[in-house]
This record gives structure tokens, sequence and C-alpha cells, in this order.
């Protein structure tokens, strides 16, 4: 499925600077989101898979420092279970 996003949304592509992302693909289950995004420096168009992906920095949402490549891979997460 192919999804235009507007707004876009101002992203962050690892290895390729930040740009905005203006559509989504979806292939469905066991595959990775793919983002349009039109890269600022370049004006390239690139379809990036969602682990490249981050969102821009918004200092009224406290995303104060540059976020790219500092998440987490998910086998890192861990869930302590309730009580």
């Amino acid at each position: 499925m192919f999804t235009q996003l507007n707004p876009p949304i101002p992203v962050d592509i690892i290895d390729r600077g930040s740009g905005y992302a203006f559509a989504v693909i979806d292939y469905g289950q066991e595959h990775n989101l793919i983002w349009v995004t039109a890269i600022n420096d370049t004006g390239e168009i690139w379809c990036a898979p969602n682990p490249k992906v981050r969102m821009h920095r918004n200092w009224t949402m406290g995303r104060m420092a540059n976020v790219s490549g500092m998440v987490a891979p998910v086998s890192e997460l861990t869930c302590e279970p309730a009580e």
C-alpha cells in the first residue's frame, strides 16, 4: 500500500541526512515500512527502510539531541513483569 503523507514529516535518514518523508510504502507482514524521503542537502529521493529512519529534532516534543543511530535494537530491550 502506498500512502502519501500530507503534510510531509521531517526525518533523519541514517547515512543519508535529513529530509522530508512524503510517502510510506507498506508491503505487508514481515517487511519493513519504506519511507519515501526527499533529502534536504542533495535533493535526492531515497526509499529508506524503517530501521534507518529517525524522527527529526523537535524542541517542543522533547527531542533535543540528534537521535540518528541512538535507538537500541529490539533485542536489547527488556520488559520486567508486573507484580
